[in-house]
């Protein structure tokens, strides 16, 4: 049995106005499992928070950092915790 952890991972590049969050949403419900939010920061930056098995989490991190998103990633910073809960679904806020 996998644990479950929170993944929080801010995306640097040309990730706005392209779709990243929609996308990143669509990633988290094709790997199942994941509660969270995708949010836009007024650096430019994406914060992502997935909640979740720890594969999975795993899974849209190597996406996130990978060459199927849309736009332009430069970079990806992520912490790892223990979950909180809280979310319903993985949500674009």
């Amino acid at each position: 049995m996998s644990e479950d952890v929170r993944l929080v991972a801010w995306v640097r590049g040309r990730v706005q106005g392209v779709g990243f969050r929609w996308f990143t949403r669509a990633k988290a419900l094709e790997l199942g499992g994941l509660s969270g939010f995708a949010l836009n920061l007024g650096d430019g930056r994406v914060q992502v928070v997935a909640e979740g098995p720890r594969e999975r989490c795993e899974g849209l991190l190597a996406w996130l950092l990978g060459d199927d998103t849309p736009g332009r990633v430069d970079g990806v910073t992520e912490i790892w915790d223990t979950p909180r809960g809280g979310y319903d679904g993985f949500a674009i806020r």
